[in-house]
């Protein structure tokens, strides 16, 4: 990703690229789903922290290098401890809803450029943005965990209803389904042209630290941990129609 015009760094699953002193761009590249994990944590959070302190950065674009993915899920596969050890962040919030409150926190304009999937960790981050802009024909954005019998852990309660209002949040919440690009436009789920979010539209912490401790609590469910066995055995956590069509195939789950 380094020329001549571009000082680069990367990371294992993210690559950062600095286009100007003041443009930086955050490209997701951990193929074949862009799946978030425990190890992604630090990585990610080596940029909030160079968005929070570097005196010349103004404007930041996160997007995808995965065709059809630009961030999913959590990764189901790793052992629990691998997070739940994890220290908490400067915010005394746990890592990921720490690092999504400082980059809506941070003085940098921030833009997710949203082609492919955003789905849980993928829309909680585009959901922390300033802006999001979203792909009519590529772009997908769910927050399908309470359809897999799980709670949603970085933020989306506390973030959707002021987006999009009450009901609009739980019919998305709720429903567990795949919002299209243009129709997530319509709700207010993204925005086509430029909007910067108030101080006062932010959530307060203490409406966002609960979310990923029952999140975490929820994965241990028998309930939520027999919805994932379905969904794996469906084909879920690899290419293929399950990650294609999640929403749908979280819909069969109490059928």
């Amino acid at each position: 990703m380094k020329n001549e015009n571009y000082a680069a760094a990367s990371t294992a699953q993210i690559h950062l690229t600095r286009r100007s002193p003041a443009y930086w761009r955050v490209t997701f590249n951990h193929p074949p789903l862009n799946i978030f994990g425990p190890e992604t944590i630090p990585q990610l959070n080596e940029i909030i922290t160079a968005l929070e302190t570097d005196e010349h950065v103004k404007v930041v674009v996160f997007d995808s290098a995965v065709k059809g993915f630009f961030l999913t899920h959590y990764d189901f596969l790793a052992k629990l401890e691998d997070s739940t050890r994890l220290p908490p962040g400067p915010t005394g919030l746990q890592p990921l809803p720490d690092m999504l409150v400082r980059l809506s926190r941070a003085p940098v304009a921030s833009i997710a450029s949203i082609r492919g999937r955003a789905t849980g960790v993928g829309s909680e981050l585009a959901l922390a943005c300033d802006m999001r802009f979203a792909s009519r024909e590529k772009a997908i954005l769910s927050q399908w965990e309470v359809g897999a019998g799980l709670v949603p852990g970085g933020g989306p309660m506390a973030r959707l209803p002021r987006l999009m209002g009450r009901g609009r949040a739980l019919e998305v919440l709720l429903g567990a389904d795949a919002i299209p690009g243009d129709l997530a436009e319509l709700y207010g789920y993204v925005n086509e042209t430029k909007r910067f979010a108030d101080v006062a539209s932010l959530p307060p912490d203490f409406e966002i630290a609960p979310e990923w401790d029952v999140c975490l609590a929820s994965i241990m469910r028998p309930a939520a941990q027999e919805r994932i066995k379905k969904l794996m055995e469906r084909g879920f956590h690899k290419p293929g129609d399950a990650e294609d069509r999640l929403g749908y195939y979280v819909g069969q789950l109490g059928r």
